[in-house]
């Protein structure tokens, strides 16, 4: 407990107290505009930078990371409850307050028992081609809000889009001009410093003109009133609702293995940028129970947020002092200030999410994956369309999957290569197709991934290849095993074939650089001999060398037999 609070310093605690401020000023209208993702009343969203947020200030270690409303998790939930209930209905509040609690649940018994692994199942490419198609989603949802247009109920993100695009002529042009306007002036201050709260500004102006212009009565559609004071704490849904959990638990699940992941990965980068400590299990466990306070305090699902922690490390803050500051001025809007922000015109808080939305695509990031890793951007991209086209629930399944495949299929096609020796008398490295020999007799030839079932086949066909095309013919094929850090039973009896289709053309098959678990698994199939290094196996390329040259000076010297 307070790891992520203390020690607190005096110039410390002024810089994190302004850092608070500043991240309450940007946070506040983000979660207001995630509540229009979740389908919650506005005042969730505040509740979600309160309970939670003190609560993962005293259990969590990371200093940095930030607690709240998350417009991938409030996307998971509308997508998956869309189906089956009414938005900001009795129902729905329950099942999103329940759906917190099974969050909870799951991230306890991952805590408990060490599967916060499962984070590592979402690399970096697939998750930034997630957080892309939910920014398309969210951005095309906003559409009909932002222009004023009434679409009624219609399921599916581009079934939304089409519909917008076929009543574009009921636009609305008061709640469009505010809704644009929002837009504009938001981004223009953003382009002006990156550094002033553009979306506070342009969600005050909303405010004032409403009041002063009283454009409700013009026909402007405005949020309307606001329960104000403390969110009650009870355990959301009946009984009967409650019997149906198991309905909820795959949305949860989800949920979960997004704020595992993405919680995660904000965690450690920031960690290692300032050196500061971090313990993911004690994350975890904050996380759990931030997730409880939510769904206790009529909220919904909490993760830890990249943009809000990067708000919050630009403003200078550098402890959980600051987010205690955020969640101090929450309270203070809760208590005081709920009257007025019931005047700010819906079309304002539609611009503010399609912004978001657009955020959450980072162009440059995809373009530097598809000039870096082709394949990897169409995994990217893959990811993305899945959560456009099947939703977000089944695109979590998709993304991992996808990560899965992509790893097996480097692993599946490893790119191998030759050792030659060059003029200077160094190893260089060439590519297998090249068949060049380390000197006359002896082939050195490094696999570069696991051995394994999947790419066995692959070590069979280039040894073959190699060994076929040498000239002169081989004394020793040597297996560079630097790079392998695991031998199966089946790669184990492919490298056992390879040593007896060797043997029959006069070839030795030697190791060379192999670790101790890897050499007693060559022996347990039977690979080597008990004559120890420097029989079968070589430390180095320097005593592979001097083995090879000791030997074929006995080679010269052996007499032919009669």
């Amino acid at each position: 407990m307070f790891r992520a609070l203390l020690p607190v310093a005096g110039a410390g605690l002024v810089r994190d107290v302004v850092a608070g401020i500043t991240l309450a000023a940007l946070a506040i209208p983000e979660v207001m505009g995630y509540t229009r993702i979740a389908g919650t009343p506005v005042v969730t969203g505040l509740y979600t930078l309160l309970l939670p947020a003190i609560v993962f200030a005293i259990f969590g270690s990371s200093r940095l990371l930030v607690v709240g409303a998350d417009s991938a998790t409030a996307a998971i939930m509308a997508a998956s409850l869309t189906p089956l209930l009414r938005p900001a209905s009795g129902e729905w509040m329950a099942a999103a307050g329940m759906l917190a609690l099974l969050t909870a649940a799951i991230l306890l018994v991952a805590r408990i028992t060490r599967l916060s692994f499962l984070a590592d199942f979402l690399s970096r490419t697939v998750l930034v081609g997630f957080l892309a198609g939910v920014g398309v989603q969210v951005a095309l949802g906003e559409l009909p809000g932002l222009f004023g247009i009434r679409i009624g109920e219609v399921q599916g993100t581009l079934a939304k889009a089409w519909s917008t695009a076929q009543h574009l002529g009921e636009m609305h042009p008061p709640d469009a001009a505010v809704g644009l306007a929002v837009v504009a002036l938001t981004l223009l201050l953003r382009r002006w410093s990156r550094k002033l709260p553009g979306a506070l500004v342009a969600i005050v102006a909303a405010l004032i003109a409403s009041g002063v212009y009283e454009l409700q009565s013009r026909g402007v559609a405005v949020i309307g009133p606001l329960r104000g004071g403390l969110p009650q704490i009870a355990v959301p849904g009946s009984a009967s609702e409650w019997a149906q959990w198991s309905t909820l638990l795959p949305v949860a699940l989800a949920m979960s293995v997004v704020i595992l992941a993405q919680s995660a990965a904000t965690s450690r980068a920031y960690a290692w940028k300032y050196n500061q400590p971090f313990d993911e299990d004690a994350d975890l466990l904050a996380l759990a129970l931030a997730n409880a306070g939510a769904g206790l305090t009529g909220a919904f699902v909490v993760n830890g947020s990249p943009t809000k922690t990067e708000m919050v490390d630009a403003a200078g803050g550098r402890s959980q002092v600051a987010h205690l500051t955020m969640a101090a001025v929450v309270l203070v809007v809760l208590l005081f200030f709920t009257g007025p922000i019931g005047l700010l015109p819906t079309a304002a808080l539609s611009g503010v999410v399609f912004l978001i939305g657009v955020e959450l695509i980072h162009v440059h990031e995809l373009r530097t994956i598809l000039a870096a890793r082709p394949s990897e951007f169409w995994v990217a991209a893959a990811t993305g369309a899945a959560v456009v086209l099947a939703g977000v629930e089944l695109a979590v399944a998709a993304a991992m999957t996808l990560s899965l495949i992509d790893h097996v299929r480097r692993g599946y096609r490893p790119l191998n290569s030759v050792i030659a020796r060059g003029e200077d008398g160094h190893a260089r490295l060439l590519p297998v197709a090249a068949s060049e020999e380390y000197a006359p007799g002896l082939m050195v030839y490094r696999f570069s991934h696991s051995m394994y079932y999947a790419n066995a086949d692959v070590l069979s066909r280039e040894v073959i290849a190699l060994a076929s095309a040498a000239e002169p013919p081989l004394r020793w094929f040597v297996l560079d095993m630097d790079s392998v850090d695991d031998v199966d039973f089946s790669a184990g009896a492919t490298l056992a074939s390879l040593r007896r289709t060797l043997a029959e053309g006069g070839t030795e098959m030697k190791f060379l650089r192999a670790s101790k678990s890897i050499v007693e698994s060559l022996r347990a199939y039977g690979l080597l001999t008990d004559h120890g290094p420097g029989d079968d196996t070589f430390t180095s390329i320097r005593d592979m060398r001097h083995h090879f040259e000791s030997n074929q000076r006995r080679w010269e010297t052996a007499k032919p037999p009669p």
